[in-house]
């Protein structure tokens, strides 16, 4: 089989599918977020509980994938009116479709396309009850020095915070990893995200974390999240796993 190759724990996807009858599960324990500097006045914090991505190799190049979000508790406050207000529930159910266009087994490059639908399925809120999707282009390029570069462009149709229109966001970022010492690699990551019309303000993330190959099939990870602009959240931190079986 090929290296494990996992779409977590930053935010950019890899380009390389999961091998054709294998599986892999790849799961956060939990995402911790955090957020105050905004302009509503508002500090938030939320947790979620084991969101996985499930997924199955078809055919050399292609993967079939399931995003579930068990359990998502969102705790805003509102330090004006000093009121406090709790959200929670299952979240919204995410299938995907792997195609990698070249470099699945060998070459300095990597290209694929992933194609998403969001199923209604969580809560109502923090989910908003529509049929949402979107194309996502991951590359994956080697560098010297072993270092690797990932690149992704992902446009997202999604329905406006209004719920009167379909609007476009799009979500851009760039990702430099390296192995460390022995089975102990590192990344760090800027991804951005962007309304189209104007819906929400331009959000900026700088992303850092860790993994470690347990074996060739395990992975754990852990990373944090700093939001760059005012309408990202503060902070954001993770651990998780993947397998491969």
């Amino acid at each position: 089989m090929r290296e494990l190759s996992t779409d977590r724990p930053d935010t950019t996807e890899s380009p390389y599918t999961v091998d054709a009858g294998h599986f892999q599960l790849e799961m956060s324990f939990a995402d911790y977020t955090y957020d105050r500097s905004n302009p509503q006045s508002q500090t938030s914090r939320s947790l979620s509980a084991a969101p996985m991505l499930l997924k199955v190799g078809l055919l050399n190049n292609v993967d079939l994938q399931i995003g579930l979000n068990p359990y998502n508790r969102v705790r805003t406050t509102d330090r004006i009116t000093d009121t406090t207000e709790t959200i929670e529930g299952f979240g919204d159910t995410v299938a995907r479709l792997k195609v990698n266009l070249w470099g699945n087994d060998e070459g300095p490059t990597a290209l694929a396309l992933i194609p998403f639908l969001k199923f209604p399925t969580a809560s109502q809120p923090p989910g908003n009850g529509n049929l949402e999707g979107g194309l996502i282009a991951p590359l994956a390029v080697s560098l010297p020095d072993e270092f690797s570069l990932g690149l992704m462009a992902e446009l997202d149709f999604l329905r406006s915070e209004d719920d009167d229109r379909y609007v476009v966001d799009s979500v851009h970022t760039a990702t430099v990893s390296r192995s460390l010492i022995g089975e102990l690699g590192g990344f760090v990551e800027y991804a951005g995200f962007l309304n189209f019309n104007g819906d929400t303000n331009y959000r900026g993330y700088f992303n850092s974390g860790l993994t470690y190959g347990v074996t060739p099939d395990i992975q754990l990870d852990c990373g944090v999240r700093l939001g760059l602009t005012e309408a990202a959240d503060d902070l954001g931190l993770f651990a998780g796993i993947s397998v491969r079986y």
